[in-house]
């Protein structure tokens, strides 16, 4: 079943000048990129989006960190985006995460770990309605759908 999920690059990919290789990495997988802004985080919006962690030492911070520079949100979507884009993500601690993740490659931090992702369905669609209007969600067909799943995978 295709699903759409959320991907945050977060401020360190920006400063890094890692935008293009993160974004390249999933469209190479045959995710498709139904929707991508640039937007400075609120603290308001990220103590909702980060809600799950306000017990924690260090909810502040990673709230702090979101916010020196703007983020890019991205939505990609395909059979079992979700996972799929954990899996190239790798664990969110950059130096546990295998070489060939995306954390594994180019992340030496928990905290400064390149990219957010959506962890469940239900996740992905309360994060994707909290960063985008409906509008911003594009519906099309990818010249190479045909040949990224064999046709009863999706």
């Amino acid at each position: 079943m295709l699903e759409k999920t959320l991907v945050i690059l977060k401020p360190c990919t920006l400063q890094r000048g890692l935008i293009g290789e993160i974004t390249h990495r999933f469209e190479r997988k045959g995710l498709r990129l139904a929707g991508m802004k640039m937007m400075q985080l609120t603290d308001e919006l990220l103590s909702e989006h980060y809600a799950h962690l306000s017990g924690k030492e260090f909810f502040q911070r990673v709230k702090d960190s979101m916010m020196t520079v703007p983020v890019i949100v991205c939505c990609f979507e395909g059979v079992d985006a979700i996972q799929t884009v954990r899996t190239l993500a790798g664990p969110t601690n950059g130096r546990l995460a295998a070489p060939g993740t995306i954390r594994g490659d180019y992340s030496m931090s928990f905290q400064e770990n390149i990219v957010h992702a959506s962890d469940s369905p239900e996740t992905a669609a309360i994060e994707l309605m909290r960063f985008f209007k409906p509008e911003e969600i594009f519906e099309y067909k990818q010249a190479t759908f045909d040949y990224l799943y064999a046709n009863d995978e999706y």
